[in-house]
């Protein structure tokens, strides 16, 4: 099919079909067909003559890629955080920034309650011990004992879409819900009775403390030697958001001297995460390849959004998620 437009879109990771094919209706499209991502490089090789960039987060998108670009008009991204892509160098360049926004919300709030159930409940340590062998008496009354998520105190910290799914989920286990964010959020302590609370005061009281702010410079390493300390030994660390929130070797420090009974991480300082990561060597962690937002509807939605960033700006129109607001058309 001919594109409706001249404009030019690299894409940098082959996208679900509902999206793709609607970029490629629209666009001069060109993909990149591996798997593994696009070195720096090697994306500076394919965007020199590009209108427009669809991009995913491993993409470090910066000033020498804006540089190798010189028709780029906007970057497209899929997904809701926008940490690899330097926006303010991109709003003094007039390049506009989108992301896909609300639509994974639902489906990274069950993943990371189901990350809170398999850490307390010990789901993949007893997997493994089953698939190991090592199950050879049948049952005992002490036998992989867990903790009980009903009833528990569930510490929210950053109450946006994600936060606030996580704890109206958090309320059909009958949760205690306190949570900390730059502003209250009157209207889910209003659904929910979730009490607004000091960053420490979730720190000290929670159960569980589940991490869902973006990644910025005053929440890099957020969750640090001090703040574990002030966890309780029988409670649980959380994490749905960005790796660089979470200080590992303060996290690796908690665990292995037990100060904290354990956490369930779907992110990392760096991504993929080093076979040799202390972190993976221990039984108190459940860890996963950063997946929170992976179900076949959630993403081929998300790029349908890619799309529809695209074909918005290029028909003149302020694209419907764009995160440098001051570019407004």
């Amino acid at each position: 099919m001919t594109p409706i437009t001249k404009n030019r879109v690299y894409v940098t990771r082959e996208l679900p079909q509902r999206g793709l094919n609607r970029i490629k209706e629209n666009f001069d499209t060109q993909i990149w067909s591996e798997y593994i991502p696009p070195t720096k490089k090697q994306l500076i090789e394919k965007i020199r003559d590009v209108d427009a960039i669809a991009s995913n987060v491993s993409d470090k998108i910066d000033a020498e890629v804006f540089d190798a670009a010189p028709k780029l008009k906007i970057v497209s991204q899929m997904a809701v955080g926008y940490d690899n892509i330097d926006v303010i160098e991109a709003t003094k360049r007039g390049i506009y920034v989108t992301n896909t926004p609300d639509v994974l919300t639902d489906t990274t709030a069950d993943y990371a309650f189901a990350l809170i159930l398999a850490i307390a409940r010990r789901v993949v340590e007893a997997d493994k011990y089953v698939r190991d062998g090592k199950w050879t008496i049948g049952w005992h009354p002490s036998f992989m004992m867990g903790t009980d998520v009903n009833g528990a105190t569930l510490g929210i910290i950053g109450a946006g879409r994600i936060g606030y799914a996580v704890a109206k989920r958090a309320k059909g286990f009958n949760m205690k819900i306190i949570y900390n964010d730059v502003s209250q959020r009157l209207e889910m302590e209003k659904e929910l009775d979730a009490i607004y609370v000091d960053l420490e005061t979730v720190f000290k009281e929670a159960d569980f403390v589940s991490v869902h702010v973006p990644l910025l410079p005053e929440t890099r390493y957020l969750v640090n030697s001090d703040k574990l300390s002030l966890m309780k030994k029988t409670s649980y660390l959380i994490n749905t958001s960005r790796g660089p929130v979470v200080n590992e070797k303060a996290l690796y420090d908690a665990l292995v001297n037990k100060k904290i009974a354990g956490a369930a991480i779907d992110v990392f300082e760096q991504e993929p995460t080093p076979i040799d990561n202390p972190l993976l060597k221990l039984d108190n962690i459940v860890v996963a390849p950063h997946i929170a937002s992976s179900s076949y509807e959630t993403r081929e939605k998300m790029s349908e959004m890619v799309a529809d960033n695209l074909i918005t700006f290029f028909k003149g129109v302020t694209p419907p998620n764009l995160v440098n607001k001051e570019l407004k058309k």
